[in-house]
């Protein structure tokens, strides 16, 4: 079987959060919180923190973690990524953003087994049905439209489908999670930018743009991901909530 490796891109800078890998909740860095969840994933062999920061290194070994040091220069995680998948091993490289502290490891295990059981795709990611809204029309909400195979179609911060005849009818709200094939991983990212990655800033569209395939898992699980004060407070209240520890 083949063996899957987790890798966490982190960086020290962040534009509203400075510092925000390493910023407290309820007792650990956020990064350290990260690591743990996604160390609870069945599927994954090993988990490995890539960043560019000595302070991000020492605060994963400090309880025992892996960290890998990469380039200051990578233009994305998932080129940090990939730096650090030729150091790990692994035929299956598992990309899981580094600000997301309550991730759930199920969501992980089943995004590697949709790349493990579908030979027709490169990448698997995940998403949830949108009930609400307001979460649809916010363009900080990134939709994903599926074709009948469960293949990403395209990926768009607009509302995504558009009900012209009707109310707002559901939606996929994609999760910032990518399973790769270790190969494929590396072509994408010797892959030019293209007008539809450039125009919604969104880098999965370049796979799709360039003709790859991307499969969806459809999960009722939301994470939430730190990119704002308001972000921090939410998951410090959840946590606390939920007794985690």
């Amino acid at each position: 079987m083949e063996t899957a490796v987790a890798i966490i891109p982190a960086r020290y800078g962040s534009t509203r959060l400075p510092g925000k890998a390493l910023i407290d909740i309820e007792g650990k860095p956020l990064i350290r919180r990260v690591y743990e969840r996604v160390s609870g994933a069945s599927l994954v062999s090993r988990v490995v923190v890539a960043t560019d920061d000595p302070r991000i290194a020492r605060a994963i070994t400090s309880f025992g973690g892996e960290a890998v040091m990469t380039s200051p220069e990578h233009k994305s995680g998932t080129d940090r990524v990939a730096e650090a998948a030729l150091k790990t091993g692994g035929e299956i490289i598992v990309n899981v953003q580094g600000d997301e502290p309550l991730i759930d490891p199920l969501v992980i295990d089943r995004v590697i087994e949709k790349l493990r059981e579908d030979a027709g795709i490169d990448c698997s990611t995940a998403a949830s049905p949108v009930t609400d809204e307001a979460v649809y029309r916010d363009p900080n909400a990134v939709k994903v439209a599926l074709d009948l195979r469960g293949r990403a179609l395209y990926f768009s911060r607009s509302p995504l489908p558009f009900y012209r005849n009707g109310p707002f009818g559901g939606a996929y709200l994609h999760a910032g999670i990518y399973c790769f094939r270790r190969e494929f991983l590396a072509i994408f990212t010797t892959l030019e930018p293209t007008p539809l990655e450039q125009a919604e800033k969104l880098e999965q569209l370049r796979m799709l743009e360039h003709g790859y395939s991307i499969g969806v898992v459809i999960t009722g699980h939301v994470s939430i991901g730190v990119d704002s004060p308001e972000d921090l407070e939410t998951v410090r209240r959840m946590i606390r909530n939920e007794g985690i520890v």
